[in-house]
């Protein structure tokens, strides 16, 4: 009954409260019970630190689900998701959310294996068609590793993932995340900037020895406009100007929104576009043409033109990760607000366009088919495509061609 302050490290919630509520302790539930980094931080400071919210394990009874509900019976589900239907309707968003946190968690420290096993389920959990009411229900799912079952688990318990608030609550994921939302920052450069001491973008920025390149000096200029959502009405009126400007170089152009939009999302966090003509070789000279067009017309904020490499390319890529060789243009564009469909004028407004990141590749027309559905699906989905036709078909695909592997 002295006992003021109990440590845990690793312990799901919903266990170790109920090893607490089975000792001999007088009143557990007005005990401190605390993850071991407040012992951690007490430690480093010579003294027992003030108890914060997010070093308390706490249990949560009006949260809780019973184990005892029954099953919520579910259809036999594909451990492939391109053999899945999941809409856009998440029914067990609790359990993704925090499955997403873990994952971006795991792409900052290049922990790949980890970093697919939690997408996995993160899918599979995304495609259910009812949510989970009870921990039953995730009997015969699969890709559902131990991990991921703790976590629900926990969720269940508690209303959260110990785990999960303690990566929120990190530092470095902190600032790895704010470092890596700006174009052109990827996770390795975050890292080189954190081990620097750095945490604030006004401090790389005012940093004299930290040279930009171009990509990230326009990430860093367009920062406020690039790290907001882009809407579907806005995608519309970008693949207005794009269409346009290329029709000037040939009238059989075509042009196809692809990535989440093509997936009926409303939001997104650019804007890709597929460019076609049907001619064979006639594409020759597109992106540049485009690029030349929007530069002229005063619009164009940045670009970045890639060559095609198909000529160097000879076999099917093995390498899920590994960039297509087709022709292609990453860009900032000037969007004009009064050319999106049921804008509103901002009065506090200082300007009236916004910019916007637009992707552009060119593919072959005997390539268009596959390269659209590698535009257009999720990360997950790709995967799982491919893996499914080296698996189940014996063939092998990428985003140039499908190849039968007996053959």
């Amino acid at each position: 009954d002295k006992v003021t302050h109990i440590i845990a490290e690793a312990n799901p919630a919903h266990e170790l409260w109920s090893w607490l509520h089975g000792q001999s302790l007088t009143d557990p539930d007005s005990t401190n019970v605390l993850d071991i980094s407040w012992f951690t931080e007490s430690m480093e400071a010579g003294r027992p630190v003030l108890v914060e919210a997010k070093h308390c394990i706490q249990q949560k009874p009006s949260l809780q689900l019973k184990k005892t509900l029954p099953a919520n019976p579910l259809p036999t589900v594909s451990q492939y998701a391109c053999q899945r239907r999941t809409t856009l309707d998440n029914h067990n968003k609790v359990f993704t959310d925090a499955l997403e946190v873990l994952i971006e968690n795991y792409e900052f420290s290049d922990n790949k294996g980890a970093c697919v096993g939690f997408r996995r389920a993160a899918s599979v959990l995304k495609s259910l068609p009812k949510p989970l009411r009870c921990l039953k229900d995730m009997e015969g799912l699969p890709c559902l590793g131990d991990d991921t079952k703790a976590i629900i688990e926990e969720i269940y318990e508690c209303g959260s993932s110990s785990r999960v608030e303690n990566i929120l609550s990190d530092e470095k994921y902190q600032t790895l995340k704010l470092f890596t939302s700006v174009f052109g920052v990827g996770p390795k450069t975050g890292e080189k900037w954190y081990r620097r001491g750095l945490r604030a973008l006004e401090q790389v920025h005012s940093e004299p020895s930290i040279q930009l390149n171009k990509m990230q000096a326009a990430g860093f200029l367009y920062y406020e406009d690039i790290s907001k959502p882009v809407s579907r009405a806005e995608a519309k009126a970008v693949g207005c100007i794009i269409e346009e400007v290329a029709s000037c170089f040939s009238s059989s152009v075509t042009i196809t929104l692809t990535g989440g939009f093509r997936r009926g999302k409303e939001f997104g966090h650019d804007v890709d576009f597929l460019l076609s003509i049907p001619e064979p070789g006639k594409e020759d000279g597109l992106l540049p043409a485009v690029i030349d067009r929007l530069r002229k017309q005063g619009i164009l904020l940045y670009s970045d033109l890639q060559e095609s490499t198909l000529q160097q390319w000879k076999r099917p890529s093995r390498c899920f990760d590994s960039m297509d060789h087709f022709q292609k243009c990453f860009l900032i564009v000037k969007l004009w607000t009064r050319l999106v469909e049921g804008h509103r004028e901002d009065p506090s407004s200082q300007r009236d366009w916004k910019a916007v990141r637009v992707d552009l590749v060119v593919p072959p027309v005997d390539c268009y088919a596959f390269a659209l559905l590698g535009w257009s699906g999720s990360t997950q989905f790709e995967r799982d495509l491919r893996r499914f036709a080296r698996l189940e078909r014996r063939m092998l695909l990428d985003n140039h061609a499908l190849y039968d592997k007996t053959t």
